[in-house]
């Protein structure tokens, strides 16, 4: 009897398992990769988003989406039956940040270099050969970001290239669909894909998006992706997606008493917060990278605005641990600076603290952060869990803290557990930071400011946006200003004074220190003996208008005015409006040069009308307060 022959059943969560089938290229991908089996927004996704379905897919943060929609992007593409026409666009990914944008970017070559003819194009993207036709489809990507090229030159590639698959930043990609040499017809398109998707509305870009829509023909496949869903986005569903199937991944876990609650971030993530003063923070920052066993590779310290990241990047060397490197990331660095510390920070092969603003806090697929510190909560609640979400990603462990001032600010807590999103106090690794500890932290940091007066000017303008933000906070019920202090703040920020704001009038703005700032050198040579010469120079101005004030002040028995000014300064505003006065009459006869002769005498009809209505108007409030008051009065008694 010949022996029966079974076929080996295909494990369910598998890339086998998934109808249809995967192409084998794909496939040899995700196994160089190391990913053996899909995650739940990935089989989900590529499941109805490679049918002709739209979708909207809202997933925890680090659940794989940036694969679950290039896999089903890339498979459409090269499903169409023959090769697109010079200059057409097939697809379009939208992003909301230039950072996010080249790690799709790479990570779709990195895709299509296991499609043979689609790798065979791929040297053209560097070289300045036209690229040639094909008659086979492939896949030809160009990445399009402010800041690194100019918009001129993004057109000069694409006619080069020739690609059918963009990926970008809303505005580079509408600068380039609004030329004629770029076309998107309903023949060729396919599909368009908006990733965080929310964050694309937060920073501003619906006039862009809409632009974008209007390019794109409206028979097409819409993906949009996001961590979460505002009230905006589901507005933009209503109008850029037909009947989309909604695709909401999220992640169980069990509260005390057996409560099963949603989470919005991986299981792999734990999310903890302290409570420490102002003054403690870069105390506690220390100890738990110094405490935290085994030593993070890579770790994430967020602040609320650019000032505050560029001024400690300058003052933590030497503070933090040895053996720590520091990477700055925020939206002020020129473009090139940023790209060049984003790569600098993923590809460090020594422990390296990055500190970033929000900038950092979506989508980024930085592999083996191990730590996430929130030194300032964000002023948006929804940013909380996307900051979380850069640790414990593909199933890495990963911590979160975020750190609370005593008081009001802990009520955070109850905040975030209400939106689903629940932090439990740190108890691994302890962090105990001693009044004795944080003020030699502090002296430390003061001394740097002392030896240079840049870094004195940087931490006063660092305080200054961390107040106006934490003003802007959205929960001002927990994030209040008029409990803060002050002073443990200013020792936070390791100040010399504070500075000059409304919040802190009355209080001792030398904080007790006695340091003469006004005399604190610059380090930079060039810089201190310029402002040298400045100070003697307004020294020198100064004298000089003291002396016109003597001589030129009031009569004898005549006391000056507070509001009255004695240099000069009335005789100023009079030339001043003598001049604005010349440069109307000068535009006036200019407007009137242009006219033709009916269009004057029209001109001088309605001046004339405008100047007995005037005169008719000055008369009747003449009469008014020459025998009004009576008759009005008379009114009312009536």
């Amino acid at each position: 009897m010949a022996p029966v022959q079974t076929r080996a059943k295909k494990a369910p969560r598998s890339w086998d398992a998934l109808t249809p089938n995967l192409a084998q290229w794909v496939i040899d991908y995700l196994s160089s990769m190391g990913f053996e089996q899909p995650t739940p927004v990935q089989k989900s996704c590529l499941e109805i988003f490679r049918g002709n379905k739209d979708v909207v897919v809202e997933a925890v943060t680090g659940s794989g989406k940036t694969l679950a929609f290039l896999i089903p992007v890339v498979e459409k593409l090269l499903r169409c039956e023959e090769a697109a026409k010079r200059h057409h666009i097939q697809a379009i990914i939208i992003s909301p940040t230039r950072e996010l944008a080249s790690q799709i970017y790479n990570v779709l070559v990195g895709l299509i270099k296991f499609h043979g003819p689609s790798a065979d194009m791929l040297p053209f993207a560097k070289d300045d050969e036209k690229r040639p036709a094909t008659t086979e489809p492939v896949i030809v990507p160009q990445l399009l970001v402010g800041g690194t090229t100019k918009a001129a030159e993004d057109l000069s590639t694409f006619l080069r290239l020739s690609p059918n698959l963009l990926v970008g930043t809303p505005g580079r990609l509408a600068e380039l669909l609004s030329s004629p040499y770029v076309k998107a017809p309903s023949s060729s398109f396919e599909v368009l894909v908006m990733d965080e998707a929310d964050r694309l509305l937060d920073l501003g870009f619906s006039q862009e998006l809409t632009r974008i829509l209007g390019y794109v023909p409206k028979q097409r496949r819409t993906g949009l992706f996001s961590a979460s869903l505002s009230e905006a986005v589901e507005r933009l569903i209503t109008v850029g997606l037909l009947y989309p199937h909604k695709i909401t991944v999220r992640v169980k876990s069990l509260k005390d008493g057996g409560i099963i609650q949603e989470r919005k971030t991986p299981m792999s993530l734990q999310m903890s917060y302290i409570v420490t003063p102002a003054s403690h923070k870069i105390s506690a920052l220390c100890q738990l990278l110094e405490k935290i066993e085994p030593r993070p590779s890579r770790s994430i310290v967020f602040f609320s605005t650019c000032f505050a990241v560029k001024y400690f990047a300058r003052v933590l060397h030497g503070i933090l641990p040895p053996g720590f490197s520091i990477v700055s990331l925020h939206g002020k660095l020129e473009p090139q600076v940023r790209e060049k510390n984003f790569e600098r920070f993923v590809n460090a092969t020594s422990p390296t603290v990055l500190l970033t603003t929000d900038i950092a806090a979506r989508g980024l697929d930085i592999p083996q952060v191990d730590l996430v510190v929130q030194h300032d909560p964000p002023t948006d609640t929804k940013v909380f869990i996307h900051r979380c979400g850069r640790a414990g990603r593909a199933g890495r462990r990963g911590l979160a803290v975020v750190m609370l001032q005593p008081g009001r600010e802990e009520g955070y807590v109850q905040l975030l557990d209400v939106r689903q999103t629940p932090i439990a106090p740190l108890d691994k690794p302890p962090v105990s930071v001693t009044d004795a500890a944080a003020e030699e932290t502090s002296a430390r940091i003061r001394a740097k400011a002392q030896s240079d007066r840049e870094i004195f000017q940087l931490a006063q303008r660092a305080f200054v946006s961390w107040a106006r933000s934490y003003i802007e906070h959205q929960a001002t019920s927990i994030f209040r200003v008029a409990d803060l202090d002050w002073a443990d703040l200013a020792r936070g920020y390791g100040l010399l004074e504070l500075p000059k704001m409304p919040e802190v009038k009355g209080l001792d703005r030398s904080l007790g220190l006695g340091i003469d700032t006004a005399s604190i050198p610059f380090r930079d040579k060039a810089r201190e003996k310029k402002r040298l010469a400045e100070a003697e120079r307004w020294r020198k101005d100064k004298a000089e208008r003291d002396a016109e004030r003597g001589a030129n002040g009031p009569p004898d028995g005549v006391k000056r005015k507070k509001t009255e000014a004695w240099s000069g300064k009335l005789e100023q505003e009079d030339l001043k409006v003598a001049r604005r006065e010349k440069k109307r009459r000068k535009r006036e006869a200019a407007r009137l040069g242009q006219m033709t002769e009916k269009e004057r005498e029209e001109q001088r009809k309605l001046e004339e009308m405008i100047g007995e209505v005037r005169r008719r108007n000055a008369e009747e409030g003449l009469a008014m307060r020459s025998g009004g008051g009576e008759d009005e009065f008379e009114g009312f008694a009536d």
